[in-house]
Parts: structure tokens; C-alpha cells; sequence
């Protein structure tokens, strides 16, 4: 268990001593300095939990001392002490940053409360920043191959302007990732970033959902709501699958968008906000523009800048390092040994058109990684429906001519093969080659007959 560390900074000797009896006996580690100039070196050395500081000393007083504690370390939590303590002082001193003021001569419950409180803060902003990296990993983008470094390249230009975006892909390719990473590296970022799936919410509780409503407004309102435009003032909000909105809800969203302020549901109160908005959409909206389901003032007004999340079959040299990825961060989650993936299963997932992207990729790795007993992963561990799919040879784009021949004259010769159930002699006459050449091939390409 942790010994917490607490520094008690004091000209007088006879309250040093009694403040490291006291507080030693009840288990912290305490350290001692009789001037602000000590204080300070102490802390060139050590990191302490909690400092406790008188005000009046020689030299440099309390209050000067704990602005520069709050420039070495703006997170310590100071506890200033006082004998001659006065309103003022007390909020000059919280005004720089103390967590606390109290008055000499010290009540021992008063001290161990303070101390209490301050661990317990401090346990929360462990917790919530121990939360936010958890939350971060799990939205990391992987960047490897040229299309995710162009993509990460535009995020780098778009994220710090006040733009609205307008983010296309398939579904799986990332759009949620490229919003987060937009908002993370935006001028937003310690605000909320706040997300609605409007694919996912039915039409009857979307405006609900968006602005909020009062008491009262429909049957099953009892009690006054916020909506995700209120939530997100101050930040980003993100409409994902914002194609599949009604032209209803899209006309509300327009008005928001061009005046910043809105009703809630039931309401008269008019609420200004400042959001920014980032949408997502897996469809063609011009398409649905044309066929009467989009409308083109909520298109124009979002697309202010355009970014398209290529899908994985445009980028398949991105596979090896995200199944690589995928491997590690799987064995870390599970507490498991990682496993690695030989190089015709690798191949396998290459040549596979992933419909479901990224999403999918990663979903298959998980299985195989769970349902593999060994830590070497073969084409046998592969899903049947993508070890046996017959899509197009991809060309890799570091491949040069003959790398690319080579990866068609394999998959050609392993159909053919296929197509004459395994008969090696019928085979060679079909493609035209002698049989002691093809053998020779399958050998080549270890391609199992």
C-alpha cells in the first residue's frame, strides 16, 4: 500500500515536531522544512502529496512560496497555515491555488479531515485521468501506409479552425476515430465531445435528443431534459449517420447551424450555444440530394471541409501492421502471451475485400486470436468465407512488376487447381503449361492442392 507524503513547511520547530509525531502515527511518511527556501529545494528532490504551509515566515512568506510551488507543480495540493489568518489572506491564498486555509492553533480532526479530503480528490483525478487515456487507446488511429498518413495530415490542418466537417466512408473504414482525433487536436479539446448516432434514435425522439425538453412536453416527459446541442455548448458534436435524418429533424439542425440557438421540445426559453458540428455520413449525399432525401442547404452548410476515410481494400498494405496492431493490443486486454500470424495467413486477409472494413478486420483478429490454440496463427485459423473468397488479385502499391506477376500467377494457378479439383495433369493441359513446370509452381507458391 502506498505511504502518502506530506512536507510540513513551518519557521517554528515545536510545530514541525508535533505535525510529524501526529501525523506519522497515522501512517504518512512526513518530511520537514523550516523556511520557504528549503521548501522549495526539497521539491527539486521529491514530489510530496501534500504540503503543508505556514504564512508568516522569514525571508519569503507562505503566499510567495506557493507561487512558486505552483510553478514547479500546479497539481500539488497546499494547505496553508495561519495564526494571524484573516478573510483576505484566506482568499488571496485559495486564489493561487491552495486547496485549503487553517487557523493556528491546529485542531487535530479539522487536520486529518483536510488531509482526507485532499487524497480523496486526488484518487478521483487519478481515476478520470486513468479513464480519459483508457478512452483515448481505445480511439487511437493507426496510421501506417499513405492514404492514413494523407488522412491524418488533412485532420492535422482542419482540427485547429472553427470549420465544420463533413467525414465519408464506409461503414468500419473510421469515421468516428477522424472525429475524435478532429476534436482532440482542436482549440475544443478540454470541452465535451458529445456523439449522436441519428441512424439509431427513432424519428419521434430525435428532436428530443438534440434540444432537449421541458416537463411535460409529451406523454412520459416528467422531467425537464437537456439535449446534445446543450450538452456539447462550448465543444464538438458529432452526427454520425447524419443521412439517415428526416428532412424534419435536418431543417431544425440547418436553423441551429446558422444561428446558434434553439427551443427545447415543449419549451419558449431560447438557449444560444457554440458548438462545433462535425457530421458522418457511409452514403452519397448529392445522390440523396437528387433523390429528394437530403437537403442541399444542410449539405453545403456542413461540407465546409470534406474528409473521406478510404476503405481498407484501397489500403491493403495497411493490413500486416494492423493485424500486427490488433495482435498486441488483443494479448495486452486479455493478459495473454501475443501471438504472431504466419505469412500465408497474412496473405490470405491481403487478398480479402473486407466489406466491413477495419471493423471487421479487427473482429476476425479477435476470434482467431481467442480461438487458436497455438501462438502461431495458420490459414487454417482463418474463417472459411475468407480463406475460400475469390475477389479481384490486389496490387500492393510498393509491389513492382514482378512482385504483382508473381501474386497473380499464385492466385490463378490455385483457381485453375480448384476448378480441376486438384488434378495436377488436368490443370497443366488447361493453362498450357508442362506438368513438371506446374509442380514446380505449386512448390513455389506452397500452394496446398
Amino acid at each position: 500500500m502506498k505511504r502518502n507524503h506530506i512536507l510540513v513547511v513551518d519557521d517554528e520547530k515545536s510545530i514541525r515536531n508535533a505535525l510529524r509525531d501526529l501525523l506519522s502515527d497515522e501512517g504518512y511518511q512526513v518530511s520537514e522544512a523550516s523556511d520557504g527556501k528549503g521548501a522549495l529545494q526539497f521539491l527539486t528532490k521529491e514530489s510530496p502529496d501534500i504540503i503543508f504551509l505556514d504564512i508568516w515566515m522569514p525571508g519569503m512568506d507562505g503566499l510567495e512560496v506557493l507561487k512558486e510551488i505552483k510553478a514547479i507543480d500546479s497539481h500539488c495540493s497546499v494547505v496553508m497555515m495561519s495564526g494571524h489568518g484573516n478573510i483576505e489572506t484566506a482568499v488571496k491564498a485559495t486564489k493561487l491555488g491552495a486547496f485549503d486555509f487553517i487557523e493556528k492553533p491546529l485542531s487535530i480532526d479539522k487536520l486529518l479531515v483536510v488531509i482526507k479530503n485532499i487524497l480523496s480528490v486526488q484518487e478521483l483525478q487519478e481515476e478520470n485521468k486513468m479513464l480519459r487515456q483508457k478512452v483515448k487507446n481505445q480511439f487511437e488511429m493507426v496510421v501506417f501506409g499513405s492514404l492514413m498518413k494523407s488522412l491524418q495530415e488533412q485532420i492535422q490542418v482542419a482540427a485547429p479552425t472553427h470549420s465544420w466537417i463533413l467525414i465519408t466512408g464506409e461503414n468500419g473504414t473510421g469515421k468516428e476515430l477522424v472525429a475524435r482525433q478532429i476534436h482532440e487536436q482542436s482549440l475544443r479539446q478540454k470541452e465535451p465531445f458529445i456523439e449522436v448516432n441519428c441512424a439509431a434514435i427513432p424519428e419521434e425522439l430525435i428532436e428530443s435528443e438534440l434540444f432537449g425538453h421541458e416537463k411535460g412536453a409529451f406523454t412520459g416527459a416528467t422531467t425537464s431534459k437537456k439535449g446534445k446541442f446543450e450538452l456539447a455548448n462550448g465543444g464538438t458534436l458529432f452526427l454520425d449517420e447524419i443521412g439517415d435524418m428526416s428532412l424534419k429533424t435536418q431543417a431544425k439542425i440547418l436553423r441551429v447551424l446558422q444561428e446558434q440557438k434553439f427551443e427545447r421540445v415543449g419549451g419558449a426559453v431560447t438557449f444560444k450555444v457554440d458548438v462545433r458540428v462535425l457530421g458522418a455520413t457511409n452514403k452519397n449525399l448529392q445522390e440523396e440530394i437528387k433523390e429528394g432525401h437530403f437537403r442541399e442547404d444542410l449539405y453545403y452548410r456542413l461540407n465546409v471541409i470534406p474528409i473521406h476515410v478510404p476503405p481498407l481494400r484501397e489500403r491493403r498494405e495497411d493490413i500486416l501492421y494492423l493485424v500486427n496492431y490488433f495482435l498486441q493490443q488483443i494479448a495486452q486486454e486479455n493478459g495473454k502471451k501475443i501471438k504472431h500470424i504466419s505469412n500465408e495467413a497474412l496473405e490470405i486477409l491481403q487478398n480479402y475485400d473486407w466489406p466491413g472494413n477495419v471493423r471487421e478486420l479487427k473482429n476476425i483478429i479477435e476470434r482467431v486470436f481467442i480461438m487458436t490454440p497455438s501462438q502461431i496463427i495458420e490459414c487454417e485459423d482463418i474463417p472459411t468465407s475468407i480463406r475460400e473468397y475469390e475477389g479481384e488479385v490486389p496490387v500492393l502499391p510498393q509491389d513492382d512488376l514482378r512482385h504483382a506477376r508473381m501474386k497473380f500467377e499464385k492466385e490463378y494457378i490455385f483457381k485453375k487447381l480448384k476448378e480441376y479439383e486438384g488434378n495436377v495433369s488436368k490443370t497443366a493441359k488447361a493453362i498450357g503449361m508442362e506438368r513438371t513446370n506446374l509442380h514446380r509452381k505449386i512448390k513455389q507458391y506452397q500452394i496446398e492442392i
